[in-house]
This record gives C-alpha cells, sequence and structure tokens, in this order.
C-alpha cells in the first residue's frame, strides 16, 4: 500500500478512513474503542486508545449520526 500523500510505502492505515500513511505523514491522537455502562458507578465509561493513527484528512464527526432504521 502507498502513502495517499506522496506515494512512498504506506507504514500504518488511518483507523477511521483505511488511508495509508507514511512515517512522515502519518498523525496521533485518540480512537474510541468501547463504550460500556459501569454497574458500580452506574454510569457510562469508555475504553479509548490515546495514540491511534490517523492520517489528519479524514474528519470523523464529533457527536453520534441517528440511525433510526436499526431501531
Amino acid at each position: 500500500m502507498l502513502c495517499w500523500f506522496c506515494a512512498e510505502e504506506a507504514r500504518a492505515t488511518c483507523r477511521f478512513c483505511g488511508r495509508g500513511v507514511c512515517a512522515e505523514h502519518a498523525r496521533f491522537g485518540p480512537y474510541l474503542l468501547e463504550i460500556s455502562r459501569s454497574v458500580l458507578r452506574d454510569r457510562a465509561e469508555a475504553l479509548v486508545v490515546e495514540d491511534a493513527v490517523q492520517c489528519g484528512t479524514c474528519h470523523p464527526r464529533p457527536q453520534p449520526v441517528a440511525m433510526p432504521e436499526l431501531d
């Protein structure tokens, strides 16, 4: 796979969109793996990876998207 930006050999893929990125173009940031409800604390808690690979081009939406057709 080649880097989306410079066509050099990709070292990783963006966790959000799947684009290939080389070491120079890779960015890093948080990625939400899972949300669960804590029985002891009665609140939602998230399992987050702090340094997931990101391409910096895609823009994941900050809020969840409603999908009533799946209810």
